[in-house]
Parts: C-alpha cells; sequence; structure tokens
C-alpha cells in the first residue's frame, strides 16, 4: 500500500496532541494522538490504536487501529486493525477487517475501478440529498 512518493512528505500527530479543526497534509499522515476534525491526504493514513478522529477520512489508502467517528474515503484500500472501531461509511475498493473490530455503517468495497466509480457517485449524490432534506426540515 505504501510508496516511496509518501516519505518525503510525512506528517504526524503524536500521542498526546489534541488538534481542534480540518487537516490537509500532501504526503503520509500518522495519527497517534485526539483529532476533532476532517483529516484528508493524497497519501497514505495510518491511524494508531492510541489515536481519536472525530470527523471524515480521506487518504489513498488507510490503515486504522484506533477511533473514528465519520466517514472513511480510501480508494486503494482499508485496512481495519483489531483495535479500530468505526463508527461512518467507507468507500474504498479493498477492506480488510480483523477479527475484534467495531463498524457500524454502510460500506463501498469494490474491485472494479469502473463499479467503484459508478457506486461512489451514487453514495455521494445520496448523502447530499440527505444533508438538503435536514438542512429544509431543520429550517422550519
Amino acid at each position: 500500500m505504501l510508496k516511496n512518493d509518501d516519505i518525503s512528505n510525512n506528517t504526524l500527530i503524536s500521542l498526546g496532541s489534541s488538534v481542534r479543526g480540518d487537516i490537509k497534509a500532501a504526503g503520509f499522515l500518522r495519527v497517534d494522538g485526539d483529532v476533532d476534525g476532517n483529516l484528508e491526504t493524497a497519501g497514505n493514513l495510518i491511524v494508531t490504536d492510541k489515536a481519536r478522529i472525530r470527523g471524515n477520512v480521506t487518504a489513498r489508502s488507510s490503515v486504522i487501529g484506533g477511533i473514528i467517528e465519520g466517514n472513511i474515503t480510501s480508494p486503494e484500500g482499508v485496512n481495519l486493525l483489531s483495535t479500530s472501531a468505526v463508527i461512518g461509511d467507507i468507500a474504498t475498493k479493498r477492506l480488510q477487517i480483523a477479527e475484534g473490530v467495531i463498524f457500524h455503517g454502510h460500506c463501498i468495497a469494490l474491485s472494479s475501478q469502473e463499479k467503484y466509480n459508478a457506486a461512489f457517485t451514487q453514495y455521494e449524490d445520496k448523502k447530499m440529498i440527505q444533508s438538503r432534506a435536514v438542512s429544509a426540515f431543520s429550517e422550519k
């Protein structure tokens, strides 16, 4: 899953660190601490067993060992380790789930690029419609 281009751009949120707000990184991203916000990287992501994230995660591929309350979008692959808990949806082409994982949400895991793209577009459209319906309802 890891590629050489990740070596030059590394971002680390260390154990004991707490970040509030969205994070956008250029390459490899490792989270050991707490994040309250969305994470986005064009590279690969590792979320260790001590990490806690409340927000959506977007990365080329993700290895998850901690807790994520939000959606994960990683087209190249998602690996949920036995210490992980995900409360949210997952969209990927390859999914590995270890024994003992807690996962509550919907999952798109299709290896065909064409089928993945079609399913992901449909998923995004559905989320947008739901978001607009909730906004319209709450304005009344």
